[in-house]
């Protein structure tokens, strides 16, 4: 009996992920996907989003059985009841998210053990533009500051450049550093 095993590499299976690659190297069009989410105000600053099926690899993704539920509310300060993380605070934990697997997918891809990886975000913000109190200031983060830790065998100047590809590639960071074409629109 012929029983064949997978590389893994931080959890990542290193031949789908190279198999993967292969297949948008050839046909860049799998590379083309459409995200979406819908959501639902609840109560005061309470909103629940849902997250199930997105456009991927050529097709429709049926994967997930049923959808993810993410709940936004805010502290008491800003009136509700702390039920979950605010919007910005979500921000933060998909920043952090988008460059764990960044940095988790490249280093497995370099053979780069990893044992530990961990973030620490900051962002600072002046309510006075949401409240409508200044138009002086901006509504968003003024600034974000990250910290990273790397347990790895790998050498330091290794880990440097590959946090350094990373940020070059992640979604999230650029869509934090770079304007992103918004379209709203009421529908009646």
């Amino acid at each position: 009996m012929n029983t064949q095993t997978s590389t893994l590499v931080n959890g990542v299976n290193i031949e789908q992920l190279v198999a993967t690659v292969n297949a948008i190297k050839q046909n860049p069009d799998l590379a083309r996907f459409q995200f979406r989410a819908h959501n639902e105000w609840i109560d005061g600053g309470h909103s629940q989003t849902s997250i199930q099926g997105f456009y991927g690899a050529g097709q429709e993704d049926t994967s997930r059985g049923k959808p993810f539920i993410l709940d936004g509310d805010e502290p008491p300060v800003l009136l509700s009841n702390n039920s979950a993380p605010n919007a910005v605070e979500a921000v933060l934990h998909s920043l952090a998210s988008c460059l764990a697997v960044g940095f988790i997918y490249n280093a497995a891809a370099q053979g780069i053990n990893v044992k530990g990886l961990s973030f620490d975000l900051e962002g600072d913000l002046d309510l006075r533009a949401f409240l409508g109190l200044s138009e002086e200031v901006r509504p968003g983060y003024e600034g974000i500051r990250l910290t990273y830790r790397v347990q790895s065998d790998a050498p330091h100047e290794k880990i440097v450049e590959l946090c350094n590809y990373v940020q070059k590639t992640s979604p999230v960071l650029d869509i934090i550093r770079n304007p992103v074409p918004v379209t709203v629109s009421l529908k009646a």
